[in-house]
């Protein structure tokens, strides 16, 4: 069972303090960002747990001393929202968990409804990010013939982002009466999220540049006039994997080749921690088709609303409230189940 301990934590903190007093702490540069950050996101989980016991101890003496009952209530909400992140904190022990994560979103079967769904992805996951407070970058995104996405590439950065989105890798199904078909009926779509941890600059992962084939081309979309005026994109196939990875964002072929490789690198110690997880390949896609029968949550929203997760059968009916970010409850329980050894 995993629990968190504070007691650990603050040794740990001192630890690191006591490094980061250490002469010539700043010569390693790189190092010395490494353990800040570290000291850093301690010292906020240990402030999370001492403002968590101090709202306990009031909640206490208000209900000893017979106050306002809806003070109160309004202290125990807080206290139970507190006390998830906490718990929530507590399940992130993998190598990249508490660090930065790149997502990808590939409309897969469906059609023109598929990439239509691969965009209300990715607006469900930058409304869902923004209200955790990460920060987040689009990197690429490659349009739809008609409309939608065809894929798209975000940067994540904030504490735990890996850890939390690692939860919504895998296929999503969408079910709903279609705007892109006259007649109005019922359609399937599917789409492939894919997350991996971003990774540092000097990653120890090393790759064989004749390993790789590198193709350049013009970038889409809103951008200004320097779009569709040069060859500045990027797209990077890994031969080895079959890996394919893209950049188009940096106004420079030079700088997206740069983030396309780290991206690379990114998707290639995702792979390792594949081989740990054998079967994480089943729920997350590498080896997957994107269709039927490989899907981890489906969004059905006709004949019914249902939004429903097929790994921990967490289900919310306002599907809507869903689509606008709302994924909180979902990554959760998962990530509970995922502790309990209950999911992959």
């Amino acid at each position: 069972m995993i629990t968190f301990d504070p007691d650990r934590l603050a040794r740990r903190r001192v630890e690191l303090e006591g490094a980061m007093g250490a002469p010539g702490f700043w010569d390693d540069q790189l190092g010395a960002a490494r353990i800040s950050t570290d000291h850093a996101r301690i010292a906020r989980k240990l402030e999370r747990y001492e403002r968590l016991r101090s709202e306990y101890e009031d909640a206490n003496e208000l209900l000893a001393l017979g106050e306002d009952q809806l003070e109160i209530s309004e202290l125990v909400l807080s206290l139970e929202s507190e006390l998830g992140r906490l718990q929530e904190d507590a399940l992130f022990t993998g190598e990249y968990d508490a660090g930065d994560a790149i997502f990808e979103v590939h409309a897969g079967t469906g059609g023109t409804d598929a990439q239509d769904w691969a965009d209300m992805l990715l607006r469900m996951y930058l409304r869902w990010t923004a209200d955790r407070g990460f920060q987040t970058d689009v990197l690429e995104a490659s349009p739809g013939e008609e409309a939608g996405l065809k894929s798209t590439t975000v940067a994540v950065r904030g504490e735990n982002a890996y850890g939390t989105l690692k939860a919504e890798r895998g296929v999503h199904r969408l079910v709903r009466l279609s705007p892109f078909d006259s007649a109005h009926r019922r359609h399937t779509a599917f789409a492939q999220v894919v997350v991996a941890p971003l990774l540092a600059d000097d990653a120890p992962i090393e790759v064989d540049e004749a390993d790789l084939r590198i193709d350049t081309y013009r970038s889409s979309g809103a951008g200004g006039q320097h779009v569709n005026k040069t060859d500045s994109a990027v797209r990077i196939t890994h031969l080895p994997t079959g890996i394919v990875v893209q950049c188009q964002n940096e106004r420079s072929q030079t700088s997206n080749k740069q983030t396309a490789l780290r991206i690379l690198k990114s998707r290639l110690a995702e792979l390792e921690e594949e081989k740990r997880e054998a079967e994480l390949a089943r729920e997350r896609g590498a080896a997957q088709d994107i269709g039927f029968g490989s899907q981890i949550r489906s969004y059905v929203l006709h004949p019914y609303q249902l939004v429903k997760d097929h790994r921990t059968d967490h289900e919310v009916g306002n599907a809507q409230s869903v689509l606008d970010g709302a994924l909180d409850g979902f990554v959760h329980s998962y990530l509970l189940a995922k502790a309990a050894g209950k999911v992959l």
